[in-house]
């Protein structure tokens, strides 16, 4: 295997999908008042991210939480209660979304 495939090579834990991606949660937690162990989120648009910035007043994270609230369409507060290790795969997920990597 390259260096390069290696790179390309998804986690197991995260699949894309036609709209988004799909992860799998290392610890089910309650969302919206049920039990899951994975989470979508959708390919953000412009209009997103503006909506986001809208409401943080300069604060980065406040504008992460809101926009990851949008395109999970989950609670901010049930955002909050993701672990940490849970949290991470969902911005490792946001992130490969808004990359143009070929992947």
């Amino acid at each position: 295997m390259t260096q390069a495939t290696a790179k390309d090579t998804l986690p197991k834990w995260l699949q894309l999908t036609e709209d988004g991606f799909r992860i799998q949660l290392k610890y089910p937690t309650e969302l919206s008042g049920v039990l899951v162990d994975s989470m979508t989120m959708r390919a953000p648009c412009v209009r997103d991210i503006r909506a986001a910035q809208a409401t943080c007043n300069g604060d980065e994270e406040k504008r992460e939480m809101s926009l990851f609230s949008s395109l999970t369409q989950t609670p901010e507060t049930d955002l909050m209660a993701l672990k940490l290790v849970d949290y991470m795969r969902l911005q490792a997920g946001y992130f490969r979304l808004v990359q143009d990597d070929g992947v």
